[in-house]
């Protein structure tokens, strides 16, 4: 012991040689901590994940509070293992409990997250992918361990359905009015009608959006993945619009020209060279065409993009799928969900593009980039 005037101070040494603080853990301790708290987050999220597929979250949004009873209720499942559920679910903050009437409340906030398919802060699509990621595990043990990557046809296509389910309510609440809205003159221009290619488009949501929109232009949807056009021409046809197609086809071998806009939406980063694409759609333009390329916002290090609040899911994700599909492509680049701006404006330069412009530097979730030949 250490003796002071009026204080003891406890000086106790681990074999480790770390300090404790008298009323504070070691930093072994505060570790140890943390990771626990990771571990029981990980656990939980298989849970929340339950609880979308058996429909309680969307039982619970609105409803106010709900006993055990109440809710099954509601969903006619077994009462007992919905009681240990809500438990887990108020332990872990997801729910709100009235230990003096024996009541769960989903928050109107809550509903929001987990609940509303159309909300664009709907995040329940990332624990579907929990469990589909989990058998990725294999496969991404052998990219590591090879170097070939995993491209995206070989997934688990549960993770095709969760990708959908995680942008389209992006799409819905910024594709037109916050991104496109900030590149002067086009929303104008596609009223007016002009020829548009998406590439990169998956299940094809912003195609369609925009095609709903926008029916005096005609858009024509592109990706090298047969299953995500099938699953677009399909929601094309469901939605009743008939300016728009969709095609099979790698980004640096979209077939046509003469495109008004072209569009990567979420995609050039994904792509393993990002530079033969760009240079593809700059080849393809019309005159008075350009290129508008939106990839997740991210500063130019690492070190910057730890501030970042959804750095841990950006980067994790990346990890998954965004990295090992580029790698999988054997082309140059590997640039992954966080690459910045500098290193995606490099990409429409070494494309052949003279004016790469960032517009509404302040744009929610994903930077708008401008290239024009």
């Amino acid at each position: 012991m250490t003796t002071t005037d009026t204080n003891t101070i406890d000086t106790t040494t681990t074999e480790t040689g770390t300090h404790v603080e008298p009323d504070g853990a070691s930093p072994i301790e505060a570790y140890a901590g943390f990771v626990a708290g990771q571990a029981t987050a990980a656990a939980n999220a298989v849970l929340v994940a339950l609880g979308d597929q058996l429909g309680l979250w969307k039982a619970m949004a609105g409803a106010g509070a709900l006993s055990s009873a109440q809710l099954a209720e509601r969903t006619g499942l077994h009462e007992r293992q919905l009681r240990e559920w809500l438990a887990s679910q108020a332990a872990n903050g997801f729910l709100d409990y009235d230990p003096a009437a024996d009541t769960f409340t989903l928050s109107e906030a809550g509903g929001l997250v987990l609940a509303d398919e159309d909300s664009p802060l709907l995040l329940v699509g990332a624990f579907q992918g929990v469990g589909a990621l989990a058998r990725e595990l294999p496969a991404l043990r052998r990219s590591f361990e090879t170097g070939e990557g995993y491209a995206w046809h070989d997934r688990d296509p549960e993770l095709w359905d969760v990708q959908e389910r995680f942008s389209r309510p992006l799409m819905r609440q910024f594709l037109i009015d916050v991104w496109l809205a900030s590149v002067p003159g086009l929303l104008d221009r596609l009223e007016a009608g002009i020829q548009v290619a998406d590439i990169g488009c998956g299940y094809g949501d912003s195609t369609i959006l925009l095609a709903e929109r926008f029916p005096a232009s005609r858009f024509t949807g592109f990706d090298f993945h047969d299953h995500s056009i099938a699953r677009a021409r399909q929601a094309a046809l469901d939605a009743g619009v008939t300016n728009v197609a969709f095609e099979v086809a790698a980004a640096d071998e979209v077939p046509g020209g003469d495109d008004d806009l072209v569009l990567f939406v979420d995609s050039l980063h994904d792509m393993g060279d990002p530079v033969a694409a760009a240079e593809h759609a700059r080849r393809r333009l019309a005159p008075n065409g350009l290129v508008v390329s939106l990839d997740p916002s991210s500063a130019d290090s690492l070190g910057e993009n730890l501030a970042n609040p959804m750095a841990g899911l950006m980067y994790a994700v990346s990890t998954f799928l965004c990295t090992p599909t580029a790698i999988s492509q054997h082309g140059p680049a590997s640039l992954g969900a966080m690459a910045g701006e500098a290193a995606l404006r490099q990409v429409l330069v070494d494309a052949g593009f003279g004016r790469v412009q960032r517009v509404a530097p302040d744009a929610p979730m994903n930077m708008v980039l401008v290239a024009r030949p």
